[in-house]
């Protein structure tokens, strides 16, 4: 039976709607189903989609707190209050609350930045909303967490603190530098009454986001999954197309193509031809992290869980998590960017940013914690070093715009 030991997988399908693998594998063998037909359904289909709509409790949860919050008035205290942190930071407190929209999805969040009128800061800010975890990556985070962390709480509210500091470390270094220099926009915003919200309206809300989650569970996340499982399951076998065994998935046509890309991400710790895939068809949709993860990993005697924590040690998986959380975001954040940015140059530069900053962040994550647990790369260590001074020397190079309002001072 192809889904024995993996009962003990919190991510699995079948866990929050109980037998519902077994009861569809008995249905396919009484039918008498072909291999690549069942398969399909219960690798790929159930497998894939499964592993995320598995996250689908924890999220309304989150919705439900943030449509409170949202709906009481704190919200646009927090960003009233936090204007004046950010603008020690280069950013506007108008900055927080695309920031604060992108925790839901990242797509309203890029949108929210047109309430920002200084041009410098709605770019700037276009850039790095992204970075804070939105709801499409909590299945992302909690898979990493439970699988190799021990379902650790503080992986999982880390990753809110690492987008933050992302945000505040890009929004220094971008200010210091000439086509984002300049005084941050003021901050205008009128507070509404603290007041009671309705349980309708707090409800309605959550419903909302997380319809819109399950929605896309059917539709890409589905396609994907299905188009994932027939590359990773169809090969050429002496000279022949054919469909492969549980152990010949490394002759598979995904496992050419990831292959081909995984000595990208060897310097980060996971050069794996399915950690690399997983991370491209992220750029879909940050979901198919897991769902790639769940047709990959989800086969033979052991649970996905149980495989990702054999395959990642914690320094290689907090590298893998940290280089998703923080490269560019799905198609669909990617054409917001671009509409907002209304320049296909600004565009691929704040994409280019992104995966950028992601990548040297995760290497030296990578290279500093090997070397801090026994695996010493001298070469990548000496990079990680450089890298971090240089980062380190745009944290703390004078504004140049301060030098030249001080020089104007003193001319008067």
């Amino acid at each position: 039976m192809k889904n024995e030991g993996k009962a003990d997988d919190p991510a699995e399908f079948g866990i929050w709607v109980p037998g519902i693998p077994a009861i569809v594998e008995g249905w396919l063998e009484a039918a008498n189903s072909p291999e690549w037909l069942s398969g399909l359904i219960l690798d790929g289909i159930i497998g894939g989609v499964g592993a995320v709509l598995g996250f689908v409790p924890q999220m309304l949860v989150l919705f439900l707190l943030l449509a409170f919050l949202e709906a009481c008035g704190y919200m646009a205290r927090i960003a009233f209050v936090l204007d004046r942190i950010f603008r020690r930071f280069g950013l506007s407190g108008k900055s927080f609350i695309p920031i604060l929209i992108g925790t839901g999805c990242g797509i309203p969040g890029i949108m929210a930045s047109r309430t920002i009128e200084n041009e410098r800061d709605r770019r700037m800010t276009i850039m790095t909303t992204t970075f804070i975890p939105c709801g499409a990556k909590i299945p992302f985070i909690a898979m990493i967490a439970g699988a190799i962390f021990g379902g650790s709480p503080w992986v999982s509210t880390g990753a809110y603190f690492i987008g933050m500091a992302a945000i505040i470390i890009s929004g220094i270094m971008l200010k210091k530098t000439k086509p984002f220099a300049g005084e941050p926009a003021p901050f205008v915003m009128e507070l509404p009454a603290y007041h009671m919200p309705t349980l309708g309206n707090v409800l309605r809300s959550m419903w909302e986001r997380g319809w819109s989650f399950i929605k896309k569970a059917g539709t890409i996340i589905l396609l994907s999954t299905i188009v994932l499982w027939f590359l990773s399951r169809f090969g050429f076998v002496d000279g022949s197309f054919t469909m492969l065994g549980e152990d010949e998935i490394g002759k598979s046509m995904l496992a050419v193509f990831g292959n081909g890309i995984s000595w990208l991400f060897a310097p980060l710790g996971w050069g794996n031809w399915q950690a690399a895939v997983a991370s491209i068809t992220g750029l879909i949709a940050k979901e198919n992290i897991v769902g790639t993860m769940g047709v990959l990993y989800g086969g033979g005697e052991l649970s996905t869980w149980a495989t990702l924590a054999s395959v990642f040690t914690g320094v290689t998986g907090f590298s893998f998590l940290v280089f998703n959380l923080l490269c560019a975001p799905c198609f669909a954040a990617m054409g917001a960017i671009k509409r907002e940015m209304n320049s296909a140059k600004w565009t691929a530069f704040a994409i280019a940013y992104q995966c950028g900053f992601a990548y040297v962040i995760a290497l030296c994550i990578n290279q500093i914690g090997g070397a801090c647990t026994g695996n010493l790369n001298i070469i990548g260590l000496i990079k990680s070093i450089l890298l971090i001074v240089g980062m380190l020397f745009m944290l703390f190079k004078p504004y140049k715009e301060a030098d030249k309002l001080t020089k104007k001072v003193k001319v008067k």
